[in-house]
């Protein structure tokens, strides 16, 4: 991303989330195939099951919070630095949702295999948003931005940190 004085809308975003579907769709397919049937516990299959629903809902409130609540388009547009709402609890709220969706997704299947894709899907988010948008974001709103990092976590939700 260059400085072009302008926010990107969408970033790294497309790549990111795409990679992300594409280990759960390589994942599900080897489920399928039986290949992680040693992961398969039928007894806490409903417990998997809750869990990765909760998971998937919680991702979809996240999304909803980030993008529709927020307003992220008008704001980037703008090009403003948003700290507040959703964006007070994590750095990246969209990445942070579709992790959480896919993830739920796939525990969904039962599967304890599948409680391996949000690390996996952190190790994805962090190398993108670092070699990409948080450079970018540093460069183009200096303190300002190493300050909220300091305070915000960059993929998992926590409740906001007072400003030192």
């Amino acid at each position: 991303m260059r400085d072009t004085g302008r926010l990107p809308l969408f970033g790294v975003g497309p790549a990111c989330v795409a990679s992300m579907a594409c280990v759960l769709v390589g994942t599900l397919a080897l489920w399928k195939m039986g290949a992680l049937a040693s992961g398969d516990i039928p007894k806490l299959a409903p417990v998997f099951a809750a869990f990765g629903g909760a998971l998937a809902l919680g991702g979809i409130a996240i999304w909803i919070q980030a993008v529709l609540v927020t307003r992220i388009d008008h704001a980037v547009k703008q090009g403003e630095l948003i700290t507040g709402g959703i964006y007070a609890w994590v750095r990246n709220p969209v990445y942070t949702a579709m992790a959480m969706l896919l993830s739920g997704a796939g525990l969904l299947t039962g599967n304890a295999w599948f409680l391996l894709l949000p690390p996996v899907f952190w190790l994805d988010v962090t190398v993108w948003v670092k070699a990409t948008e948080e450079r970018w974001l540093s460069a183009r709103f200096g303190s300002a931005y190493v300050d909220y990092c300091a305070r915000v976590n960059r993929c998992i939700p926590r409740p906001p940190r007072r400003k030192p």
